[in-house]
């Protein structure tokens, strides 16, 4: 059996980036402005660890408007939601071993 260490993400050492993906494993989308509310972080923190997992694939990011207002919204994909889960197992694994 593999070491539950090496299966962890590095992506989502982050608290930042753990309650971003937490938050859209349990909502169809969230906007900017609900995220940073929610985490609790400056604009250019949570703009910087959302691009990062837009990068890598795991959010999607759709830009419309709201009236006259830009409103972005994320929401997780298919790729982010499987890879997060095996990060959350993983540590589950890691917490279970230690018990």
């Amino acid at each position: 059996m593999s070491n539950p260490i090496a299966q962890l993400n590095k992506i989502f050492d982050s608290r930042i980036r753990i309650g971003i993906m937490s938050a859209l494993m349990v909502t169809e989308s969230v906007n900017f402005n609900e995220l940073k509310a929610l985490i609790d972080v400056t604009d250019g923190n949570l703009a910087t660890h959302l691009k990062t997992l837009e990068e890598n694939k795991f959010i999607k990011v759709e830009k419309g408007f709201i009236g006259r207002k830009t409103n972005t919204t994320y929401s997780i994909t298919k790729v982010g939601e499987k890879a997060f889960r095996a990060h959350l197992d993983a540590l589950e694994k890691i917490i279970k071993g230690l018990g």
